[in-house]
């Protein structure tokens, strides 16, 4: 179990990077805005909030790419891998259009959220800008979906890790007009998104279709560069269904944000340190669960549930570890987090006592995580999904809320109610993908 579990991290570390690279972009960009005013930051994050559900929805799309290829990969099917990434891309193209320039179009449903106006006005047209970013963000991801599930990580988290750099540039010339370039302030960060993703896109296209390591899976592209419905329709079943895993997450902190922020700025504040310093270590989480699902699909290919239980159980072993630690890292520094975003003395006291909830449900949030993921690698979606939602919005939001205004907790509720769905979702999870692979160990 231990070396299943070393190959696992192994697999992992890239995704990891990656995922924490991507979310380091975020990081800087709203830094180097943050430098010319707080309406154009405040701006940066209603942008980032308003399209954050649809680009997660596009994002669930791409993981079919990886599972179909895994599977096909185990089976030795050079030709199906092929077959699978061709209509994977242009499903995951299609995806990608559709989701950039509906938010495009729609992009004025910004002036009907309650919002200070001089806000909206900044945020118009950088939503436009991070909009049409998601088309290439969106094709990358594909592609690196398509390398992970062959298992070849590295590139594509090089070329995130290159990505970081080239993005400070870019703000510095494009926000601050340095060199002689137009000073274009909060435009000009999603001028240097643009750039920077399309740029990564590009290289890694290029990788794919040149590089000797595909040849086998691009040589083969007149007879297997062909769209089939039922191909769609196998990656549909696990696209759907993993971008609403991913969504209803998503949208569910993001409901449980907007709630909180009904009670106060200074709770609004407090949640967001909270949940900033919950979501970085949730990228590892991320990584491991993708890293064990592409290795349980790729087991899958062979029928070797023995060894897809042994994968499976040395994972959340890993990801049980990996919350230990982080619940015990947030006991111990909570006085001191809160200081990296803020100085206000009631914020700060807030945000202390949420990063304790925080390290409450490292655990749940981890091995959640990993069940979905190890789920998704034997290709079990449409039950998974429903547990998720009955955990998240039948179980967490409503008894957060209750909480929260009924038990005049506050923000603590609300957060309470992380606790107890995110666990709600861990134990669902955990004891479907025990119970399938114990059953189909026996058949």
């Amino acid at each position: 179990m231990r070396k299943e579990a070393l190959q696992t991290i192994k697999l992992a570390l890239p995704i990891i990077v990656g995922e924490l690279a991507q979310m380091a972009l975020h990081i800087i960009d709203t830094a180097m805005v943050g430098g010319i005013s707080y309406k154009q930051l405040a701006a940066a994050a209603l942008v980032i909030q308003a399209t954050n559900i649809p680009f997660v929805l596009g994002i669930g799309m791409t993981i079919s790419v990886s599972q179909m290829v895994s599977l096909a990969h185990g089976k030795g099917d050079e030709k199906a891998v092929s077959h699978y990434f061709f209509n994977g891309f242009c499903l995951c193209a299609l995806t990608a259009f559709v989701i950039s320039f509906s938010l495009v179009l729609g992009r004025n449903f910004l002036h009907h959220l309650g919002q200070d106006p001089e806000v909206v006005q900044y945020a118009l047209p950088f939503m436009k800008m991070m909009s049409l970013s998601i088309v290439p963000m969106l094709l990358f991801m594909t592609l690196k979906q398509f390398a992970d599930g062959l298992q070849y990580t590295r590139t594509a988290m090089a070329l995130s890790l290159l990505s970081m750099p080239l993005n400070v540039f870019l703000n510095w010339l494009l926000i601050y007009g340095n060199w002689g370039f137009p000073r274009l302030e909060l435009v000009g960060a999603g001028w240097a998104t643009l750039i920077t993703r399309s740029l990564a896109f590009l290289i890694l296209l290029i990788v794919v279709l040149q590089h000797k390591t595909f040849k086998p899976f691009t040589l083969v592209h007149k007879s297997q560069w062909l769209f089939q419905k039922k191909t769609w329709r196998e990656l549909l079943g696990i696209g759907v269904p993993s971008a609403l895993q991913i969504g209803m997450e998503a949208g569910a902190f993001a409901v449980s944000g907007i709630i909180i922020g009904t009670i106060g700025a200074v709770s609004q504040a407090a949640h967001q340190i909270a949940l900033s310093c919950a979501s970085f270590t949730f990228m590892v989480s991320m990584g491991l669960g993708q890293a064990g699902s592409i290795r349980v699909s790729n087991t899958s290919g062979t029928g070797n549930w023995k060894k897809i239980s042994v994968i499976g159980r040395s994972t959340l072993i890993t990801a049980f570890a990996y919350g230990v630690f982080c619940a015990a890292m947030f006991v111990l520094f909570r006085n001191k987090l809160p200081g990296l975003f803020t100085t206000n003395k009631e914020v700060y006291a807030m945000a202390t006592l949420l990063i304790l909830f925080a390290a409450i449900f490292q655990i749940s949030d981890a091995t959640q995580a990993i069940g979905a993921g190890l789920l998704r690698g034997i290709k079990d979606v449409r039950t998974p999904t429903i547990l998720i939602g009955i955990a998240y919005w039948v179980v967490g939001i409503p008894v957060g809320y209750l909480l929260a205004f009924k038990a005049g907790m506050g923000a603590a509720g609300m957060w309470t109610g992380f606790v107890i769905g995110l666990t709600f979702a861990s134990v669902f999870l955990i004891t479907r993908f025990l119970k399938m692979t114990k059953k189909m160990g026996h058949q």
